[in-house]
């Protein structure tokens, strides 16, 4: 958690780390080299047998300033029929994200350009494999994770001493540079750049200077040219829009009309007192945990990425404000990586004795260097922090609705960077674009780079083509289900128009309002009454579990680490193998307990009896079956009912029974899509 002051709040290093994603970068000119002369001499490449590698080495500093030179990685994949003289460079988000190790998902994603054209993939200088960069202070993750506002500044300007001048060298700028120098070493005359988050900035300041080698551009999940003001208005002028389409549908039927509105009030209630509850560990044991502004904000960001976050949030607001605390708190530990209980990050042991975290250093140098902050450059910092409130005192309040200017200002970098010395030249304003074929990808739940910049961009390319792509956030191609994008992609390189989304299925529907109570379950037809219920509630706990994981899958960005473990929202745990999920009192409805084990085959649970017990529970056991029905004996009564006639806790059409086939990760997340670009 962050620590508040009297005007700033501090991030903390938990959301820098998380900041990490977020693409808030403006222009920057400078003085343009010419490219490395070497050419590029490629070799198997040891961990992607498609892939061949290279080695470049570039300036340091192009302007001469600061000596010296750094080595990029460069991975190509060979066009799959003849090359021509252009190729594909894919250019990752961040800043700081390494791209070289998400190559073969790249290169399937791009596939439609590559009949002709070799893809490029290369780690950005301070990433990956290209000379990384790397504090020293920010080895001990401990000493960073306690540090107060007071301290944490002077640790972000040692940051910058430890690099010392070349900290100026890690730019968006350069970046464009070490394209341009692999371009001619590899001997291309034209490239098409595909850009991702903060890849987009880096593909359009390379259209701007070097436009006589761009022959196209793909755009997912767009930075302005002009790079967004520091606060980030646009983001939260996008909240509204995007629970707005969450919900459209009547699929928040049961739990809100006004999703922003609850929104709203919640915040209200958190400017006056955290949110207190607790949260079950993945032993079963109960810990007390709270909530604040910042918290609740970092999950809305976090759902960017993760639209099963996105599909529990209005239920656990509306829960958070009847008076249930507790679905809204799980979500947030989900959001921290705190869920499942067996790390999916290193202990604290192993964090304290490791690196830091891979792009901190160049997330901070870039970001620092380039943000258009609304002090003078060579201000010292506190002069620097009181021009950036004068400008904040400028803005409307309504302006960061449902949130204030407080909020806006403790989640920006402004804090951060204010103790950050500059050793580059300030951005300028961003030149002309060429007018090239250009495929505008953004997703309607995007409030990360919402869909006014992308818009906004195109405008500004005359042959410029806009996608929206409906219940999608950031990172388009990474994370939309419906195929609607990757069509876009084949039409685009196929020379036909990119048609509209028609798909109107949300994969991620908004889940229903977990019930506290046994009596606000529904029975289902053919067994009313206790024991209706009770079975009611078995199938809300085994369908809870299931997005759970989920989410936690979705949020790793990998698959689970075997003996993973949940706690239940109202007690007990599960844990999940490689063949089995055992529960152990699991319990989604208070008084109502699950125990015993899932056979799972290929994700999904298998025929199993569980015991049910609990003081509110009619006992006995139910057994899910391979024909969609449900049995047992509850209370002493024996049962056998079709799934299709129960209905899930108490919301509207997210509340039917999708299948007695519990899926232990979305069937999207075992082929697809990847981890998204940031």
């Amino acid at each position: 958690m962050t620590t508040r002051g009297a005007n700033v709040r501090a991030m903390s290093w938990r959301t820098l780390t998380s900041t990490l994603a977020l693409s808030m970068l403006g222009a920057l000119a400078g003085s343009v080299a010419s490219p490395a002369d070497a050419a590029l001499t490629f070799a198997a490449c040891p961990s992607t047998p498609s892939f061949s590698c290279a080695p470049l080495t570039v300036a340091l500093d192009r302007s001469g300033k600061t000596p010296g030179t750094l080595t990029l990685t460069v991975e190509r994949k060979n066009a799959s029929a003849a090359s021509g003289q252009s190729a594909v460079i894919a250019l990752a988000g961040g800043p700081g994200q390494a791209a070289d190790p998400l190559g073969e998902d790249l290169a399937r994603t791009i596939a439609p350009a590559l009949a002709t054209r070799d893809l490029l993939v290369f780690d950005q200088r301070g990433t990956g494999r290209s000379s990384p960069l790397n504090c020293p202070v920010f080895d001990n993750v401990a000493a960073l994770e306690s540090a107060s506002e007071s301290t944490l500044g002077p640790l972000v300007e040692l940051c910058a001493l430890q690099i010392g001048p070349a900290r100026g060298s890690f730019t968006t700028q350069e970046s464009v540079e070490d394209i341009e120098a692999i371009r001619h070493a590899g001997g291309y005359k034209k490239l098409v750049l595909y850009g991702t988050s903060y890849g987009t900035k880096v593909a359009l300041e390379y259209a701007e200077r070097y436009p006589q080698h761009v022959e196209s551009m793909v755009l997912d999940s767009v930075v302005p040219t002009s790079g967004p003001e520091p606060f980030g208005v646009s983001r939260f002028s996008a909240i509204g829009s995007a629970l707005g389409e969450l919900c459209s549908n009547h699929a928040c039927s049961g739990i809100t009309a006004n999703p922003l509105g609850d929104l709203a009030r919640l915040v209200a209630r958190l400017r006056k007192h955290r949110l207190s509850g607790s949260a079950f560990d993945g032993s079963g044991r109960r810990h007390a945990v709270s909530l604040d502004e910042l918290d609740l904000l970092d999950i809305l960001q976090a759902g960017d990425l993760n639209p099963a976050l996105r599909a529990l949030l209005p239920a656990a607001v509306h829960s958070a404000l009847n008076g249930d605390p507790d679905p809204l708190l799980r979500l947030n530990l989900i959001t921290e990586g705190l869920v499942p209980s067996v790390p999916i990050r290193p202990s604290p042991e192993a964090e304290r004795a490791a690196p830091e975290e891979e792009g901190n250093a160049l997330f901070l140098a870039t970001s620092c260097e380039e943000t258009p902050f609304p002090w003078q450059r060579g201000a010292a910092a506190p002069a620097r922090l009181a021009e950036a409130l004068g400008s904040l005192h400028t803005l409307a309040a309504t302006d960061f609705y449902p949130f204030d200017p407080t909020t806006a200002l403790s989640s920006s970098l402004v804090a951060i960077c204010a103790h950050w010395p500059d050793a580059s030249p300030a951005p300028a304003a961003p030149g002309a674009l060429p007018s090239v074929p250009t495929l505008i990808l953004s997703g309607g739940q995007d409030t990360r780079t919402p869909t006014s910049g992308a818009r906004g961009l195109a405008t500004l390319i005359a042959d410029a083509q806009v996608l929206v792509v409906p219940y999608t956030g950031h990172s388009v191609l990474g994370s939309d289900f419906s195929g609607c994008a990757q069509a876009a992609v084949g039409a685009f390189f196929g020379g036909t128009p990119v048609q509209p989304c028609t798909a109107t299925t949300n994969f991620f529907a908004p889940t229903p309002v977990a019930p506290r109570k046994l009596a606000y379950v529904h029975a289902p037809s053919g067994l009313r009454g206790k024991q209706g219920r009770t079975l009611t509630a078995v199938l809300d706990a085994i369908v809870d579990l299931d997005r759970q994981v989920v989410a936690a899958t979705l949020q790793a960005e990998s698959e689970l680490p075997n003996g993973a473990s949940f706690g239940g929202l109202r007690g007990g745990y599960a844990r999940l193998t490689s063949s089995a999920a055992t529960m152990r009192g699991f319990s989604f409805v208070h008084g109502v307990t699950l125990t015993g084990t899932f056979p799972v085959r290929n994700h999904e649970l298998q025929p199993a009896t569980i015991r049910i017990s609990g003081a509110a529970a009619a006992h006995g056991t139910v057994r899910l079956s391979a024909n969609k029905r449900v049995s047992g004996t509850l209370g002493g009564r024996r049962f056998d009912v079709s799934l299709t006639k129960v209905k899930l806790s108490r919301a509207g059409a997210a509340g039917a029974w999708p299948s007695w086939r519990v899926r232990l990760a979305h069937p999207g997340l075992v082929a697809e899509p990847r981890a998204p670009l940031r």
